[in-house]
């Protein structure tokens, strides 16, 4: 998709086609249509970046292994040693600088192959494709990695079944569309619990965790319409932590379903597997909250992480649209603490924001102030509300191509990466003023050094 837009529209999100992903096989030197191709070169530049987060003080870095770097087709017998010695080199580099990681094992990257040969998570075919990915890596880094996740944000699946799940919507006609995703769903349920009990099997100290978007939710009024409305979407994320911390679908999914009629095939098995291999912790993204009112006709909406939803008056937004609440984040926390009574792992929150790079220097005094606040929220959860924080890492301590918008402009990073929305650029690295102040809130483990 085209860049040259007002960034406001970034929302409309277009349903992934075939032609689409035809398009972009065929156009590999495409430098105008497909900037993610380039990133931020981590790749190329892994020893400058993790050496200025050790700089930082960083004592966990979270990353993720990239499936097609393993097994490029998804459905090959054996690894790719290549891809495998890239990552040896880049958990060598951490540990050697006293750093942690913190390894998602499904970030939105099933290999293409999967999408078009099986219909990506559609088919049972990736359990066992995953399984042997998952095997492959769990026994390689199983003196490097203790603390892994399985799906990133495995709830986004029914916001964009494409980027989660490899679905391609064209390519299941007179289907039930939504069926088609819960089918899905049970397959990367059953997966991560496969996933959980390979990790623990090859490396017994191993921490496993789920992963879920943190969209926080308010009842726009008092009204008892708007706060039923409200429960009713905070289900729509907690279905999936529920599924992964309990080890069975909660009543209510189960009712939902029966009464769309959407049909899943389970084979025999799933449900003791499931069962038999929960998570151990919780791990979430907090960026943003957001409100519901029963009737939404007329009234002003507002983006934000992967949804658009209505305005909440008291709050401020960023650049994007995304609404700033900090108290959000300390609700959560003690929502997901007291359902849950497992560890939690905030593992992204940040603000993207347009930052100004002169004479080598960036002033970002809205990142810190934004960081300062969810922090002092993130402590009273913990002090007065005695929630378990395992830790926390924030999006992103480099900046990267926000998955939102597919804008590099959109940073987020505490290190300035010389590239714009095209790929152009030195892609020199800049420390910015919230690179200074977390290496100091590090130091001081405390936001009230100054």
């Amino acid at each position: 998709m085209k860049l040259d837009v007002d960034v406001k529209d970034y929302h409309k999100q277009n349903e992934v086609t075939s032609a689409d992903i035809e398009r972009a096989l065929n156009e590999l030197n495409d430098e105008v249509n497909y900037p993610k191709r380039h990133g931020s070169d981590f790749y190329h530049r892994y020893k400058e970046d993790i050496a200025l987060l050790a700089e930082m003080g960083f004592k966990v870095f979270r990353m993720s292994i990239a499936w097609a770097r393993i097994f490029p087709n998804g459905d090959e017998l054996e690894p790719n040693e290549e891809g495998l010695k890239f990552y040896d080199d880049v958990f060598d580099e951490l540990l050697a600088h006293g750093i942690e990681p913190l390894v998602t094992m499904s970030h939105y990257e099933p290999p293409i192959n999967l999408v078009l040969k099986y219909n990506g998570w559609y088919s049972r075919e990736l359990i066992t494709f995953f399984e042997r990915y998952v095997k492959v890596i769990c026994d390689r880094y199983k003196n490097k990695v203790k603390y892994w996740l399985t799906f990133n944000e495995i709830d986004s699946i029914i916001r964009h079944p494409y980027t989660t799940g490899g679905l391609v919507k064209d390519r299941f006609e007179g289907k039930n569309f939504e069926e088609v995703c819960y089918q899905a769903i049970h397959h990367q349920f059953v997966a991560s619990a496969l996933a959980t009990k390979i990790c623990k099997e090859i490396i017994p100290e191993a921490q496993v965790g789920c992963m879920i978007t943190k969209l926080e939710f308010y009842p726009l009024t008092c009204k008892p319409e708007d706060v039923l409305a409200t429960q009713q979407r905070m289900r729509k994320t907690y279905a999936f932590s529920d599924t992964q911390v309990f080890g069975e679908y909660p009543r209510y999914l189960l009712t939902y379903m029966e009464n769309n009629n959407i049909h899943i095939v389970k084979q025999p098995g799933d449900d003791e597997i499931m069962k038999q291999y929960p998570v151990d912790f919780v791990s979430f993204s907090y960026y943003m909250s957001s409100c519901v009112a029963f009737e939404e006709e007329g009234l002003e909406k507002t983006a934000g992480n992967t949804v658009m939803a209505l305005k909440n008056p008291y709050l401020t937004a960023s650049e994007w649209g995304w609404q700033t609440d900090p108290i959000g984040l300390r609700i959560s926390m003690v929502e997901l603490y007291d359902r849950y009574r497992k560890p939690l792992f905030i593992v992204e929150n940040g603000l993207g924001a347009k930052d100004q790079l002169v004479d080598g220097q960036v002033h970002d005094q809205y990142r810190i102030q934004y960081l300062k606040d969810h922090f002092n929220c993130m402590l009273d959860a913990i002090v007065e509300d005695g929630v378990e924080l395992m830790g926390y890492t924030s999006w992103a301590c480099i900046d990267l191509i926000s998955e939102s918008t597919k804008q590099m402009s959109k940073r987020y990073g505490y290190i300035y990466v010389d590239v714009d929305d095209y790929g152009k650029g030195t892609y020199n690295r800049y420390r910015k003023d919230s690179f200074y102040w977390y290496k100091k809130v590090i130091e001081n483990n405390s936001v009230d050094f100054e």
